[in-house]
């Protein structure tokens, strides 16, 4: 019975590992960075998160680097006058000291663009991210069942 109780719950903590992961260095932590699935041949992905500091001081996201991308960039999402939706460029995200900061559709999210290979559901994605005072941080995306969204189609130039 003692076996059967150990291997239930090394299986129910893989599980929920398989689900939902995280990075922390120091007082950042990095909380299920997921990419949705891409259509197949997508020339780019987007990817999500939740960055929490819980330490005293702020920082910044300042830059991402991943070998499944030619690019890695922050975005914003704005939405124009139109009701067209737009992706923006910007320099860096601000993660301010007790806050968590979520990085998901619709807002401020990453932007792997020139994607160079399929990347498909179950993948992990090697990325660093980079933080002006925390420094290089590794990180996996989890690559997440499609939304049925191709961000290769929307427009990500930066606005006039």
């Amino acid at each position: 019975m003692r076996h059967f109780i150990s291997a239930l719950l090394g299986t129910l903590a893989l599980c929920g590992a398989a689900h939902a992961h995280s990075v922390k260095k120091d007082t950042l932590e990095i909380i299920h960075p997921h990419i949705n699935e891409p259509f197949a041949g997508a020339k780019s992905a987007a990817a999500y998160m939740a960055i929490s500091n819980e330490g005293p001081q702020d920082d910044r996201l300042i830059g991402i680097e991943t070998p499944a991308a030619k690019k890695a960039s922050l975005h914003s999402t704005e939405h124009a006058s139109d009701g067209v939706a737009r992706m923006t460029p910007i320099e860096a995200i601000d993660i301010p000291a007790g806050e968590t900061i979520n990085l998901e559709p619709g807002g401020i999210h990453i932007m792997l663009m020139g994607l160079t290979g399929p990347i498909k559901e179950g993948d992990m994605v090697p990325t660093t991210f980079h933080f002006e005072h925390a420094g290089p941080v590794a990180v996996e995306f989890m690559v997440d069942p499609a939304d049925g969204v191709d961000h290769s189609k929307m427009d990500h130039s930066p606005s006039n």
